[in-house]
């Protein structure tokens, strides 16, 4: 039986690799972790390995050449010997292996013995097993087949959850306050507060409070879907809510949240604009150009918060799903280093450029300093007439990269 305990590490941070006997150092991050399963023992996975993997070969996890393993013989022991570049020459005894049946399988190799350039004698540690498979098949292309560009990239990620925000934008806040401090007798700008009812009403649902009348029990009442019903939010505190307004000598009030749309597409309220009136009552045209103001500072909030570089940088592999991107320029590895996701455009060769959004999943850095980005396309549903023009582009190269993989398959019984 596998140790239980071995099946779900994470990958080491700080890993060791040869390419060519040079030694380097890859930092590796991962984005989110594979959600994996164990197997029930040893004799589970060398029957795997030998029915499965007897044709097909294995590749080194984290190696920058994808330096393949094959398995030639399996002994007594249960130990294996694998054969892999003859310029491999591991730092430490273990290495890991990885291959992709239905679904991604790793292997955790003890080497127990070296018999030659790229040789040795293997105990299997742990295994495991994706519970998901991987949606496409990825397949490398030509630098001069496509090329990533037009990196749209978010200089800070806005994250609501501690109630803070970069001070650059916290800036802008302050600076439309100062401008706006007209729109009524109160007037507030600033991020959502903890302990604060009716922020926290509008911070988790991105409606608007609007109350016509504070004296009125009706004017709590939401006059459509996009407002917040407080009636029904306060309940039995309504009354109370009310009283509290009419001696603070208040007329009218509105509550509106700053709706910012991430490049994922996910609107998030990040901020509020409250005004109060104790001198008038507030209509339905004041809400309507509370709500332009409020679009207009969140538009100015993005493009402060944006940066555009428009380098082209090299797409090592592609699939329906996603790509490994190598980054060189500088500008862009630091916003990328630090990002969830990005919007870039992906251009083939001879056509308009395709603009897809591409989240984040794992980062690494090679000795040079390149940085080397796996990004996956999926839900993004805002783009969906961009991703048909994608997938009619990916559709013939997948064809052309399975009709090599039958030919090579063919080729290698053939030569058994």
């Amino acid at each position: 039986m596998l140790p239980c305990s071995q099946l779900n590490l994470p990958p080491p941070s700080l890993l060791r690799h040869s390419i060519c006997g040079e030694c380097l150092l890859l930092k590796d991050k991962q984005k989110s972790e594979r959600d994996f399963e164990q197997f029930e023992s040893l004799n589970d996975v060398l029957k795997l390995l030998q029915t499965k993997f007897r044709d097909r070969k294995l590749r080194l996890k984290y190696d920058l050449n994808g330096a393949e393993v094959s398995i030639n013989e399996y002994r007594d022991d249960k130990s294996i010997m694998i054969v892999t570049d003859p310029d491999f020459k591991p730092t430490d005894n273990t290495l890991i292996a990885y291959g992709l049946l239905d679904k991604y399988i790793e292997i955790d190799l003890s080497i127990e013995e070296i018999r030659g350039p790229g040789y040795f004698r293997c105990k299997i540690k742990s295994v495991r097993k994706a519970k998901s498979g991987r949606r496409d098949l990825r397949f490398k292309i030509a630098p001069d087949e496509a090329v990533a560009t037009n990196f749209k990239v978010s200089k800070h990620t806005i994250d609501i959850s501690g109630f803070s925000i970069p001070t650059s934008i916290k800036v802008l806040l302050e600076q439309f306050h100062s401008n706006n401090s007209s729109l009524g007798d109160i007037v507030k700008v600033n991020v959502f507060e903890q302990g604060d009812l009716m922020q926290n009403l509008v911070r988790k649902t991105g409606k608007t409070i609007y109350i016509r009348d504070v004296a009125d029990e009706m004017s709590y009442y939401a006059l459509d879907d996009e407002f917040l019903d407080v009636s029904v939010s306060l309940g039995d505190d309504l009354k109370g809510y009310i009283n509290e307004n009419v001696n603070r000598g208040y007329k009218s009030m509105i509550l509106s949240p700053l709706l910012y749309e991430a490049d994922n597409g996910r609107v998030i309220p990040f901020a509020y604009i409250l005004v109060i009136s104790k001198s008038e009552y507030y209509e339905m045209e004041k809400v309507e150009a509370l709500r332009n103001l409020s679009e207009r500072l969140v538009e100015r909030i993005r493009d402060a918060n944006t940066v555009l570089i428009s380098v082209n940088q090299q797409i090592i592999d592609i699939s329906r799903g996603g790509a490994k991107l190598k980054i060189t320029d500088n500008e862009l590895k630091k916003y990328l280093s630090a990002s969830k996701g990005f919007i870039f455009d992906i251009v083939f060769r001879l056509q308009a450029p395709i603009t897809i959004y591409g989240e984040i999943r794992f980062t690494s850095y090679d000795v040079g300093g390149d940085l080397y980005i796996g990004v996956d396309f999926a839900g993004n549903s805002s783009r969906k007439n961009e991703m048909k023009r994608y997938y009619a582009f990916i559709k013939p190269m997948e064809i052309e990269y399975k009709n090599k993989l039958v030919k090579e398959m063919k080729r290698k019984k053939m030569a058994h």
